[in-house]
């Protein structure tokens, strides 16, 4: 069923628009440090894995996690917490190597399953031959060369990849390692100075936190133009103190009677999904005893119901290449499912979250820094519930995202005051009937607005007292009614003149 909204202008509107191109595909990496939040992270990124391109899937260490060398090295953390907590330790909560392909083969028993809602799959055949070790003997450590550092060396001088964007799950060195690779291998050429910039303006680095100093220390030295994503608070919404972070009226979405049938109930990839109470015990993490409610009781996030969202403190390095129709990959202090984050006043290449792009929470009617990432999770866990169930239902027993598409530019030159009219067709595969919401983003906007909507037309009236420069960004939203109900976007920007 569809509904038509057609987009006219008031004589008022804008004499330059521009219309900004459907998001490309994004070439990524993943470098994990195998926590147990990393395991869950990983099963959803596979529900994912149709909406961007993986080329790597490297093990590597953090402050949380490290294999030792084997020959009883004992070990200090640098960073002050994990410092404190562990002190000298020859090994610390290690996973072993093998998980990842152990869930990739939970993946090939659905991948034909999954394949009948997108093509784009990759084959589990593609997914294990790109399994490699990088560096996870000890927190930081990127000394050496390892088959994991060498493939993301290689894929950053790869001419045919014009743009990668590095996830770290965990701490960043083996990404440091293949930079440093990179460094020793041509810095005495008469290309280097080519070279370093080719392979800065090729990659982005999304980290989750500092897990290890490698950043700090080495990266931000010598390679200070990487565009990096720090994610150091927004992540809490999807971690461990999750109760602490996310609104009341969305905690519903994280609970056992939301997570169990997802869990329990789309096949053996979701089996292996680690929820509270599940029963489950990850192999090398003495730590990881959520799955037992009676050992969680004074649990200090909380108390949990069976089958309750324990952790997945990385999905929003992934969420955010998914196009949505924020347009928030290539302007990261826009906001979109992977959080928000503004400039870093030190580092022009850096984007961070924090104070800076705090949300207004209407719950509390604060402003609240984690509000960016939290107000999206009723969305982001009804889609992860019906990917959930590709797995085990053919194309007409599941549910897929409705398509909105702005007729005019999404792009627009304003003046102040001006009134502007928007249409819209949006579209459903299912045939699902579509629900609108209009909004005002007043949070990344530096212009007030006044938006009035129905179901068939919004009118958006920028104020008069706007500033030549500032911007109105309106939110097109589209819901069906299928279940579970599914939500798409379109950023419309208007610019003053």
């Amino acid at each position: 069923m569809k509904s038509i909204f057609k987009l006219l202008l008031f004589s008022s509107l804008a004499v330059i628009s521009l219309t900004v191109s459907a998001q490309q595909r994004v070439k990524t990496i993943i470098t994990t440090d195998g926590e147990i939040d990393d395991v869950d992270t990983f099963i959803r990124m596979l529900l994912y894995a149709n909406e961007f391109d993986i080329e790597g899937l490297v093990y590597s260490s953090s402050m949380w996690h490290y294999s030792g060398d084997g020959l009883g090295t004992k070990f200090v953390s640098e960073m002050p917490m994990t410092k404190e907590m562990y002190g000298a330790q020859t090994d610390l909560r290690w996973p072993g190597v093998n998980w990842m392909q152990e869930l990739i083969l939970d993946y090939a028993r659905v991948y034909d399953n999954l394949i009948k809602h997108d093509p784009n799959y990759p084959t589990p055949e593609k997914l294990m031959s790109m399994v490699r070790v990088g560096n996870i003997e000890f927190e930081g450590e990127m000394e050496k060369v390892t088959l994991g550092s060498e493939w993301i060396k290689n894929k950053l001088l790869q001419d045919d990849i014009d743009e990668l964007y590095l996830q770290a799950w965990g701490g960043t060195n083996t990404i440091a390692r293949a930079l440093k690779s990179i460094e020793e291998a041509y810095a005495d050429s008469e290309n280097w100075e080519a070279i370093h910039k080719a392979v800065t303006d090729k990659s982005i680095i999304y980290t989750i936190m500092d897990q290890d100093a490698t950043y700090r220390d080495y990266i931000s030295k010598n390679w200070p133009d990487i565009r990096v994503y720090y994610n150091a608070s927004q992540f809490a919404a999807f971690a461990y103190p999750w109760k602490r972070v996310v609104p009341k009226e969305f905690q519903k979405y994280l609970e056992g009677s939301f997570m169990g049938p997802i869990i329990n109930n789309s096949g053996p990839l979701l089996k292996k999904y680690y929820s509270y109470g599940d029963g489950q015990k990850q192999e090398g993490d003495d730590e990881h005893i959520h799955g037992d409610l009676s050992k969680i009781k004074d649990a200090q996030w909380g108390s949990f119901d069976q089958y309750a969202f324990i952790s997945e403190g990385d999905t929003p390095a992934y969420l955010h290449l998914v196009d949505l129709g924020l347009d928030n990959y290539n302007y990261p202090h826009y906001g979109g499912w992977g959080g928000r984050f503004a400039q870093s006043k030190e580092n022009p290449f850096k984007y961070e979250d924090g104070e800076l792009v705090a949300d207004l929470n209407p719950e509390t009617g604060e402003k609240d820094p984690m509000y960016p990432q939290t107000r999206w999770i009723e969305a982001i866990q009804n889609d992860f519930a019906a990917r959930a169930a590709w797995c085990v239902s053919d194309f007409e027993g599941a549910n897929h995202a409705p398509q909105i598409t702005i007729q005019e530019p999404t792009r627009q030159t304003v003046k102040r005051g001006a009134k502007v009219k928007l249409n819209f067709t949006s579209t459903d595969v299912d045939g699902d009937q579509i629900t609108h919401r209009v909004w005002n983003y007043a949070d990344v906007s530096t212009a007030k607005s006044t938006v009035v909507f129905s179901d068939v037309d919004a009118i958006i009236k920028v104020s008069k007292k706007a500033k030549s420069g500032d911007e109105v960004h309106i939110i097109v939203e589209g819901t069906d009614s299928g279940v579970p109900a599914l939500t798409r976007y379109r950023r419309v920007i208007l610019k003053v003149e």
